[in-house]
């Protein structure tokens, strides 16, 4: 099968490897359909990472059809379309047992951590696997990961029908928090320099866009939520952002924190004290894809407005260099395995 490996910083090579086979009774074999290009996977494609060892086989947005199943495997049959939660958590911690394994200490990410989804087949636990509705398409289906990291911050901040969110970035999750938010009926206000990415926001049914390089965010804040939001999301992920976050919040605003940027963040301890803030991580996904099938299954979201572009496996060295090269216009970028 093809198999396509990160063997030296931006270079990847398509390889024939065989494929793997059911060694579990909870295992099942996967036949890969798409496979979107993260914000992680460039990275480490541009610049590598401590905790990556190379060659190593990224992607981590996928999905596929059930080739196989083990004798155990229940909840699946051959056949069925599937999405991967790419959570993979020792599952006998404290934070495991609790019901946290996004954070658990030896938390795994599946195509990071560990090798992932550039290749043909994959064999996983069945309990990584989610089955979708066969009305929906491959290549939408496998945005429900970055769906499923939505889904964990508008959880952990609480937003309810009727709340207003004002998300800071329109990247990929910056879009699915937003449309996510409005599906649960909140006010969505989205701020970034990239006039495309705005206008797809606005696409997507946003209520207000704001670009902070020609307009201010403050102004235009306060003339959409008079007083301030009820929820802020920095979903760009780094420490100046984070902080902006910070000036914008209106008393009891919930600020989710969803970076790895090492840089220190002053903030405030009095303004936190005297606004009651709140102030949140998230960190991937706590068990929320069955809720994201729900919603793509339910049509509550539109994943496929988010796809920019769509490469064979084949062309996926070119698929990298091309997404860095457009940064600014590009979305999702999908690999496809035709």
């Amino acid at each position: 099968m093809r198999s396509a490996k990160l063997i030296d910083i931006g270079k990847i090579e398509v390889v024939d490897v065989p494929a793997p086979v059911i060694s579990r009774d909870t295992d099942v074999l996967v036949e890969v359909r798409a496979v979107g290009i993260c914000g992680t996977d460039l990275h480490i494609f541009r610049e590598g990472r401590a905790d990556v060892q190379l060659p190593r086989i990224m992607g981590h947005e996928l999905s596929g059809v059930v080739k196989e199943t083990g004798s155990a495997v229940s909840r699946l049959e051959v056949g069925d379309r599937v999405v991967l939660d790419p959570v993979f958590a020792c599952g006998s911690c404290a934070t495991c047992q609790k019901g946290y394994p996004n954070i658990c200490n030896h938390v795994r990410c599946f195509g990071v951590q560990m090798d992932g989804g550039y290749q043909d087949y994959i064999v996983v636990d069945e309990s990584r696997l989610h089955a979708f509705d066969s009305s929906i398409s491959y290549e939408t289906a496998a945005l429900a990961e970055p769906f499923s990291i939505a889904a964990n911050i508008l959880e952990r901040t609480y937003l309810a029908a009727g709340e207003t969110l004002l998300v800071i970035g329109s990247g990929t999750i910056g879009l699915a928090v937003a449309q996510a938010a409005k599906a649960l009926g909140a006010r969505v206000m989205v701020a970034d320099i990239v006039s495309k990415k705005l206008q797809l926001a606005a696409e997507m049914g946003v209520d207000c866009t704001v670009n902070s390089r020609e307009a201010s965010i403050a102004q235009a804040a306060e003339l959409f939520a008079p007083g301030g939001f009820e929820v802020i999301v920095d979903a760009v992920g780094i420490t100046p952002l984070f902080m902006q976050a910070l000036e914008l919040a209106a008393p009891r605003t919930r600020i989710a924190c969803i970076g790895f940027d090492s840089r220190p963040a002053e903030i405030p301890l009095a303004a936190v004290t005297k606004k009651e803030l709140s102030i949140i991580g998230s960190r991937m996904n706590c068990n929320r894809f069955p809720v994201v099938v729900d919603w793509l299954n339910s049509g509550r979201i539109a994943a496929d407005k988010m796809i920019s572009k769509k490469y064979n496996i084949l062309d996926i060295q070119r698929a990298f260099e091309e997404t860095l090269a457009d940064g600014e216009g590009s979305v999702k970028t999908l690999i496809l395995f035709d």
